[in-house]
């Protein structure tokens, strides 16, 4: 299967015929590398065996085995350098795979003379030289095992050459020599394979990496530049909702106002008495569309990050005191019973006293709204565990379902009991609240099920109160 390289968000399959010029290229560079580190070793080897053959072959001999192995050394180093000197784009691997092949099998062929040059020498001589020669072939062979053309050219003709000295001088007696060196040769190949397979697959997960990063990378930049462009809309939509607010806030205090003054016959009475029901119903509409604008005006504030506490110390039970005092008329009429329990010990919180007015008032009417007649709703203010105050409402009502809490805090969300009911709302009650705790650095919390009542907690860290006495919090 062709990989997927990613180049500036663009993915692009690559061929099949490119899929197999990568590694080569790869691995033809990885061979020039280790041939030109590799160079002093070899020369020192070809001295020391040039220094030790002086015992066994004559100096001129020597001398001109030793100038014919370190050319073909300069050559392939030099042609190394060339190689590695070209840009990705202009190297033609199988041209270079040849060439360097090339020059590998002259090397070999001239190491091969060590054991051709000699006239007549013993047999010990004949054994040393032959192990040197050996020696020298493998270790130049393993250096080439990156490009396979390269080993075998690198090994063969040493092989074959000791295999002709060895019959022509030993005739039949070295045939088991003979098939001990093949089946050397043989072991040699296969392990040089398996190390160039590993080598492949290891240059093939590295390419496969680098194209899931360069595909991770592209997906962050636009996952950034999507999440620039919605806080980009957010903000617009945070703008327009804002302007809206305050543009239908003009005509709506008019409405409120001539409403308020038909409904109480500042002017004399109505003649038809369903005028005042009417201006009634317009004063009551227009309340409640100001109070939706309003809501939604906070949230848009809330949302863009724009809206701005007025932090004082305030007594946090003197608030709710008076939220609760102001939803007691609300509660009678719906035939609720309305508790309040404050700890008296609870000392100032610093916090913005409008903001905290808003939360109660939102949870007092949402708990009086959705509780059956004859229900009740408990109102408590005290320290959290940790040394902080909290705020907890809990009623009686029908309670929400565990899978719909996540909705009744997202903007108009509303859950099924509050649809099935005939309360209006707006579903933002509950996520301005959170908002608004959130703000204060504190935690908002809904715990209800089914048919057992809802209690909702808001907790202020410790750092918000003023002077704390933590005996009294233990």
């Amino acid at each position: 299967m062709a990989r997927l390289f990613s180049r500036k968000g663009y993915e692009i399959a690559a061929e099949p015929a490119l899929a197999s010029v990568l590694p080569q290229a790869t691995l033809l560079r990885l061979f020039c590398t280790t041939q030109l580190k590799g160079a002093w070793i070899s020369l020192a080897l070809c001295l020391t065996s040039a220094a030790l053959a002086l015992a066994f072959v004559p100096a001129l001999h020597v001398l001109a085995w030793l100038s014919l192995v370190i050319g073909s050394l300069y050559l392939m180093q030099r042609n190394a350098r060339q190689m590695l000197a070209l840009a990705p784009c202009d190297l033609d691997a199988p041209l270079w795979s040849l060439r360097l092949a090339t020059i590998a099998a002259a090397q070999s062929v001239a190491i091969s003379l060590l054991i051709l040059l000699p006239p007549d020498i013993s047999r010990n001589a004949q054994t040393f030289l032959i192990g040197t020669l050996m020696m020298l072939s493998c270790l130049m062979s393993l250096r080439a095992l990156t490009l396979p053309l390269a080993f075998h050219a690198t090994l063969s003709p040493t092989s074959i050459t000791v295999a002709a000295f060895l019959f022509a001088t030993q005739g039949l007696e070295a045939l088991p020599s003979i098939l001990i060196l093949a089946a050397a040769y043989v072991c040699l190949t296969f392990f040089t394979s398996q190390q160039r397979e590993v080598m492949e697959e290891t240059f093939a997960v590295q390419a496969e990496q680098q194209a899931l990063y360069a595909q991770l990378q592209s997906a962050f930049e636009r996952a950034d530049d999507a999440r620039r462009r919605a806080e980009e809309a957010s903000l617009a939509k945070s703008k327009f909702l804002a302007t809206m607010s305050h543009e239908l806030r003009t005509p709506l205090n008019a409405i409120l106002g001539f409403s308020e003054v038909m409904k109480n016959e500042l002017f004399g009475t109505h003649v038809v008495k369903a005028y005042k029901d009417y201006a009634s119903d317009i004063h009551a509409s227009g309340e409640h569309l100001l109070n939706l604008i309003n809501e939604v005006l906070d949230l848009s504030r809330v949302e863009a990050g724009r809206y701005e506490l007025h932090e004082e110390a305030i007594s946090l039970a003197q608030v709710v005191q008076e939220c609760h005092h102001l939803m007691e008329m609300r509660a009678t009429e719906r035939q609720l019973t309305l508790d309040l329990a404050i700890e008296p010990t609870l000392p100032e919180l610093w916090a913005d006293a409008r903001a905290l007015r808003q939360v109660t008032l939102n949870l007092l009417s949402n708990a009086i709204k959705f509780t059956p007649a004859g229900g009740r709703v408990d109102v408590a203010v005290g320290w959290t565990a940790k040394g902080g105050a909290y705020l907890a409402v809990r009623d009686t009502g029908p309670g929400i379902p565990q899978n719909e809490i996540p909705l009744v805090l997202s903007s108009f969300g509303r859950g099924s009991n509050a649809q099935k009911s005939e309360e209006a709302g707006s579903g933002l009650g509950l996520p301005i609240a959170k908002s608004l705790i959130e703000l204060h650095g504190g935690r908002f919390a809904i715990h209800s099920q089914e048919g057992q009542g809802t209690q909702v907690v808001a907790a202020f860290p410790p750092d918000r109160l003023l002077q704390q006495n933590k005996s009294m919090a233990a």
